[in-house]
């Protein structure tokens, strides 16, 4: 009987071997060029998020950028009031106006604006034609890279008193309308604003969402007898739903968000009670009036409430069985 060998089979070698934990050492030889790659991406974090986002502290001064020679004398020397811009703020009825019409827009668009990139992500991956469809997602997309200048303007010479429109109807004997200035119809305005300009660019994420979806799936449905209408509800809708609730959520988030640029050029037009926005607020708080505490103050709280709103609406969808933006420990 020929006595047992002391060589560990190669099986067993390889499992223990894997099963050790590799040291941070280890570790750092073996990803050092990710690391290198990530450095640039890391710098510009910090530089122009994690740094600045220090600035939050002068919510909670009477701050004054005149006080001292420097930023940092200014800072040192102007006088710590607590909550004092907060309680300015909520006490404030203009603040509560502009977070009114924030969160009326944001649902707005939620409803008007939301679906608009997922129906044209369907409609387009529905044509046949490559270059067809090439062609047609090229000319959607495009506007999103037009400054929200150039996209007003356009709407002005359509819309406008002197717009096209207007000139048509007066030429035709009748009361030209003045979109661009009228408040009653001013969520329709920058509803189809948003979709001419960002729709086309919101509708990548899901036609990358909808070449994922396994071709057999749709075969396999066709070879049982279902309709295009069966396919779309049953393939079609829960291979983008991931997406959908992932987006939702960011939008969620980002609720007290509406967006600068586009309310800034159109708030004397229309006027301050129904253009006013949150972050119009805190520029015409921080810069137009120099209360620099009470700017920062309302961009605090909208930091805020869009992290809880995130937060909540992982947490739904962790209910629906969904990752959402990360998934549970």
């Amino acid at each position: 009987m020929s006595a047992p060998s002391l060589v560990k089979p190669e099986s067993v070698r390889v499992a223990r071997t894997a099963a050790k934990p590799l040291t941070f050492g280890a570790r750092l030889r073996r990803d050092w060029p990710l690391i290198l790659m990530c450095v640039p991406a890391m710098l510009l974090l910090a530089v122009f998020h994690y740094l600045p986002a220090l600035g939050n502290v002068i919510a909670f001064q009477d701050y004054n950028p005149f006080a001292g020679d420097s930023p940092l004398d200014a800072f040192l020397s102007s006088e710590w009031i607590g909550f004092g811009n907060f309680q300015y703020l909520f006490e404030s009825p203009s603040f509560w106006e502009a977070v009114r019409n924030t969160l009326a827009i944001t649902a707005f668009q939620l409803v008007f604006y939301f679906p608009v990139p997922i129906l044209l992500a369907i409609l387009l991956n529905g044509i046949m034609s490559p270059r067809l469809r090439s062609f047609v997602q090229s000319v959607v997309y495009l506007p999103h890279f037009f400054s929200w200048v150039l996209v007003v303007s356009l709407f002005q010479m359509m819309l406008g008193g002197a717009g096209l429109i207007a000139q048509t109807a007066r030429d035709h004997g009748m009361t030209a309308p003045d979109f661009m200035t009228d408040p009653d119809t001013f969520y329709f305005l920058i509803t189809s604003q948003a979709i001419w300009k960002d729709a086309g660019w919101g509708m990548i994420v899901f036609l990358a969402a909808l070449v994922a979806i396994d071709p057999s799936l749709y075969e396999a449905s066709a070879a049982d007898g279902a309709g295009r209408m069966r396919r779309f509800w049953h393939i079609t809708l829960p291979g983008l739903r991931p997406v959908i609730v992932l987006l939702l959520i960011l939008r969620l988030g980002d609720a007290l968000n509406v967006g600068f640029e586009q309310f800034y050029l159109q708030r004397e037009a229309v006027g301050r009670d129904a253009a006013e926005v949150l972050d119009t607020y805190v520029y015409y708080q921080g810069i137009g009036v120099q209360q620099w505490g009470v700017g920062a103050a309302a961009g605090l709280f909208k930091a805020l409430v869009g992290l809880l709103l995130i937060l909540g609406a992982n947490k739904i969808a962790h209910r629906l069985g969904e990752q959402g933006i990360y998934s549970k420990s």
